[in-house]
């Protein structure tokens, strides 16, 4: 039996799997508030004893990079470290994985229900496979093969520098550069870029928001959200909203395509993370393949 986690600073989600049931088939699953415990061990001890399933393993996936098995998760004053939590939770072995180390490694396993196809090419088998996925932050990872198997690595490629790719996008670099000392992707392409993008282009494009837009917004408790609902809605888009939008789809385009030239993947690209779930009837519009 194999105990499964994705921790992070707000909720943590478990799950217990055994090798027979395979990745698709929980015998149990719950999502928990991580901040409610005081540490990782605490946790997942909670909620051992209310399944009563005893496990031999477990495995957790972490925001933040994870060094000589040894990761501190943001948000929370959780110091994670594989021996320790093996020692206290009684199991043969924990493995702790970079967040989006663990979401490559998932990419071989999906079905096809699983997937929706933004366009179709012609991957090569068994070649490189690329992972970009905006969620709050910005998540890179790639899948390379070893001649029996992918193998799933890790990066801190959110953090690259933004490359602008058009004259607004420049301006947006000029503009975010006023603020912070260095401009890494995730500061535009992520859920905590896309109001950096809205207000660019309300301050300096000088793209019209409405008084309603503005207390909408104002009064939201996920600006981001907000903001995407507001450019999706087929009844009263937000020019503004769309705007942002649109740039938004255009730099993780070229982010994707960025992805693709470094790890040669032949094998595809693969979207994931909440915004892009949050936005994918405009990302099947042309927008995005054309940047």
């Amino acid at each position: 039996m194999l105990i499964a986690g994705d921790i992070g600073g707000t909720k943590t989600d478990l799950a217990i799997f055994t090798q027979e049931g395979g990745p698709h088939s929980p015998l149990v699953q719950e999502e928990v508030h991580s901040a409610a415990y005081p540490s990782l061990q605490a946790l997942v001890t909670e909620f051992l004893k209310k399944v009563e399933i005893p496990v031999e393993r477990a495995c957790f996936d972490v925001a933040g990079p994870v060094i000589d098995g040894r990761v501190k998760i943001t948000n929370l004053p959780w110091v994670m470290d594989e021996a320790s939590l093996a020692r206290d939770l009684n199991l043969k072995s924990v493995r702790l994985l970079n967040d989006l180390e663990a979401v490559a490694k998932a990419v071989p396993v999906l079905r096809p229900s699983d997937v929706k196809t933004l366009n179709v090419g012609q991957p090569v088998p068994n070649g490189a496979i690329g992972v970009v996925a905006p969620g709050t932050g910005l998540g890179e990872s790639f899948l390379t093969w070893d001649g029996s198997q992918y193998v799933s690595h890790g990066s801190e490629g959110g953090h690259a520098d933004f490359a602008p790719t058009d004259e607004r996008q420049i301006g947006l670099l000029r503009y975010m550069l006023q603020r912070f000392d260095h401009v890494g992707i995730e500061r535009v392409c992520s859920g905590l870029g896309i109001p950096n993008i809205y207000e660019y282009l309300r301050d300096i494009e000088h793209i019209p928001e409405s008084p309603q837009i503005a207390q909408l917004i104002a009064a939201s408790k996920d600006r981001t959200a907000a903001i995407v609902d507001l450019a999706v809605n087929p009844e009263k888009p937000s020019k503004l909203c769309t705007a942002t939008v649109d740039m938004f789809i255009s730099i993780l385009a070229s982010e994707a395509a960025n992805v693709a030239l470094k790890v040669l993947a032949t094998g595809g690209i693969y979207l994931a993370g909440g915004v892009p779930l949050h936005m994918m009837r405009l990302l099947e519009g042309p927008r995005f393949m054309e940047s």
